[in-house]
Formats: C-alpha cells, structure tokens, sequence
C-alpha cells in the first residue's frame, strides 16, 4: 500500500509531507509525493501551450528536488503530475495506485497548529476516494513524533462505526491504541426550562448510557487497545480542542448521503476541520453500506 502526499512547493506542502512520512513509516507503506502541474493553457497557440505546460512541469520537477533533499530517498518516491487541477491529479494518483490515504497541508492563511484547508485540501474533502488526512499548519516541526494515540469522533452510524474501523485498523498496523470520543450535547440544547431537574438528570443519565454502550459495543468489535470518553459540549468545540496532548491523529467519518465511496463533508465535520488542533482523517463513505440497504 502507498500514502500519497500532495506538495504545492510550500510550506504547508512540508506539512502535508510530513504527515504523509509519519503515516507511512507507522503503517510499513510507502509514501509518494505528488506535484501536480496543471496541464494546459486555457488561452493560446498548441506550441505555447506544449511550451508553457514542459515549464509548469519543470517547476514541480525542481519542488520535488528540493523536498527530496529534506525527506531523502528511503521508502520515498517522487512524482511530477500535470492534470486539469491539484485536486483531480492527487485522486487519480491515488487511485490509480491503491492508495490508502492522501496526505494534504493546510492553507498559508491558517492558524499555526490548526487545520484549514486550502483550495485542494477542500476539493478532496468533497470528493476523494480514499482517506483524506490533512496536517496543521507547522506539523512539520512534529515529523519525528511516532503515532501512538489514533482518536475517532464516534457516533454510533453507519459513518461513526466505519470511521473506528477504519481506525482500529490503522492503531493494529502501528501498534497504536485508539479512543472512542463521543459528545454528549450541553444541557442548554436538549432540555426545556419548564422540563424540571430530576427529569433532566435522569434524561441525561439515559443519554450516558447509551452513548457508554454504543462505545463498548464498538471497542468489542476492535482488535487492539480501545479507551472511551465522553464529552460535553458542543461538538465541534469540544472536538477542536483535542490536541499532540490527547491524540496524534483524529478519524472522522464523512456524512451519510452522497456518492459511495467519497468524502463528503456534513455539517459538524466541515466547521471542525477549519479548526482541529491535531491531523484529522476524513474517511469516505463504504461501499458495505449499499450492500445493507439492497438487503434492507
């Protein structure tokens, strides 16, 4: 299996790099990365086109060189790619070579040690076929951290349990652990001022219990180490603030309608992955679950 890394000749394409050496040295993979130049001129002659695009290409060559000199050769290919735009030229390279995740850096605009995507990272984050993890700004700087901690942001759906799934198997290939976390919502937003206290604590005592459940019920289906919290909260807020202290790397599944097979942001999910303090993988909905409804 291979992890792709995107490189935009930034510094935030490091991150992405970083990320993708962090990744692919835990799961025993191989990491290529990727420049993707665009591929033709929209205006002009086809000899200043053919002239334009051999200079694009160029470019990325000389990118490419320079991460070469800082990530080296050991376990590491590199790849110039032209294609109609960066995020198109990353999934086809993904898929075309059974990648198990694309790696991606954050905008240049972003905070340092949060997540926010740029332009490519959003476009696959719509629409990838794989995985999409994306790095914050600076992960560079924790390139020679291991990944010991894989957190899940566990609903109990068919996207909540595919994203510990897809966790589980990633904590038994790095010999990492995993943490179920589930946000139980604020008091503020369930419950009416006239409902009464003991109604509510026993409605938020029920809401627990499920939620401990459901987490157990996960963790039994997972070969390796498994922990579960419960937070209170909102739950992007509550989620954002999981940093290197608590988690190396957050899964997250994609939402529950769209293409099989692709990212596809919700509405939770969209707002917590412009503000994450830790690299955060979007995992893209399973083809298992088209089998479940044509059985239904």
């Amino acid at each position: 299996m291979t992890v792709v890394a995107g490189h935009d000749g930034s510094d935030c394409g490091d991150d992405a790099v970083a990320l993708g050496a962090q990744l692919a040295r835990a799961t025993g993979e191989d990491l290529l990365v990727v420049s993707v130049y665009p591929q033709e001129n929209p205006i002009g002659p086809g000899r200043v086109d053919a002239e334009w695009v051999a200079y694009m290409r160029e470019q990325a060559e000389e990118g490419l060189a320079g991460v070469r000199r800082t990530f080296g050769d050991d376990g590491v290919a590199y790849r110039a790619v032209g294609s109609e735009s960066a995020a198109h030229g990353l999934d086809d390279v993904a898929e075309a070579e059974g990648a198990s995740l694309i790696a991606v850096g954050s905008s240049r605009r972003g905070a340092r040690r949060r997540i926010s995507p740029g332009s490519t990272g959003e476009r696959l984050l719509h629409g990838a076929s794989c995985p999409v993890a994306v790095a914050p700004r600076g992960h560079r700087d924790r390139s020679g951290a291991s990944l010991e901690r894989i957190g899940v942001g566990f609903l109990d759906t068919t996207e909540g349990r595919e994203a510990a799934r897809v966790a589980g198997s990633l904590a038994e290939r790095m010999g990492a652990a995993v943490i179920l976390y589930t946000v139980i919502a604020p008091r503020a937003e369930v419950f009416s001022p006239i409902i009464g206290w003991d109604a509510e604590q026993a409605f938020l005592a029920t809401v627990r219990e499920d939620a401990r459940d459901a987490q157990a019920r996960m963790a039994d289906t997972l070969t390796v180490p498994v922990s579960c919290e419960l937070l209170e909260g909102e739950a992007i807020d509550a989620l954002a603030a999981l940093d290197e202290r608590e988690v190396d790397l957050l899964v997250c599944g994609s939402r529950g309608y769209g293409p099989l097979r692709r990212v596809l942001l919700g509405g939770v999910l969209r707002h917590l992955i412009r503000r994450a303090a830790c690299p955060v993988v979007v995992v893209p909905r399973h083809s298992a679950e088209s089998s479940h409804h044509q059985a239904g």
